[in-house]
């Protein structure tokens, strides 16, 4: 079954060159990812299509309006029944909403999906959020144009964890916070990499060239446990919670010097 992903959007546009290039467009061209996309002035009345007007109480900027909103997720919601897909969630991308993370991309991934909505200007009116929406993501603490940056990751970050997207399925489950950790660090060719302005060649680590894929396993498992308690301590404390660090794994992080 695909998943769909229904898009309001008042730049559909953006959406066209991300479906035909990278890893992600095979989701889209096996049917594995249904992406729809809905221009939401269709939907607004008047000449100008006007989906925005000023905010009570004064303010700077514009507020997205209800009226067209409503009649777009309306529209969606007859296809969508019509159709046989069921009623999906509707996600709003807000610097309110709690981050998006792997363990939220895995489930959407594993869903029938959802409708997106795009905000624009200032922001959505309330009443819409309230009636409607029923999860808020944001990408992090910082503010973008518009949703439809965060549409795209989001939509990336499921496509690519769809069977067969990526040549080899070891591949997600390798990236960083698949387990709750940051992926170990990569080297490929050459074996040893010339040193620049005078600085020391910089070599392979030698256990990768070993074959021993025991002694890999773990050198790659100390790499992913010194990093994340460097960089991301609070997701070795949460990995600590759940049960996830074996006792070789906490002799090491005691040993680590940070």
């Amino acid at each position: 079954m695909a998943v769909r992903f229904d898009v309001i959007t008042l730049f559909p546009e953006l959406f066209a060159p991300f479906q035909q290039a990278g890893v992600a467009r095979r989701a889209f061209e096996s049917g594995q990812v249904d992406l729809r996309l809905w221009q939401l002035r269709d939907h607004a009345e008047g000449v100008y299509r006007r989906v925005d007007d000023r905010p009570f109480g004064g303010g700077p900027g514009m507020v997205m309006l209800v009226e067209p909103l409503e009649r777009c997720l309306g529209a969606i919601r007859m296809q969508q029944a019509e159709q046989g897909a069921g009623r999906l969630p509707v996600i709003w991308f807000s610097p309110a909403g709690p981050r998006l993370t792997q363990k939220r991309v895995q489930q959407l991934a594993a869903s029938p999906g959802a409708v997106l909505v795009c905000g624009r200007y200032e922001g959505v009116d309330q009443r819409f959020i309230d009636s409607h929406v029923d999860e808020e993501l944001s990408l992090g603490d910082y503010v973008l144009s518009g949703g439809e940056l965060p549409a795209l990751t989001l939509i990336d970050a499921v496509a690519r964890l769809q069977p067969g997207v990526l040549h080899d399925a070891a591949s997600h489950e390798q990236d960083s916070f698949s387990d709750g950790l940051l992926d170990c660090p990569h080297y490929s060719r050459p074996e040893v990499l010339p040193g620049v302005q005078g600085a020391a060649d910089q070599a392979v680590p030698p256990v990768l060239m070993s074959g021993h894929h025991a002694q890999i396993a773990r050198w790659r498992r100390e790499q992913q446990l010194a990093l994340t308690a460097r960089r991301r301590p609070d997701l070795i404390e949460a990995a600590r919670a759940r049960g996830e660090l074996s006792k070789k794994d906490e002799d090491f992080l005691r040993g680590l010097t940070l």
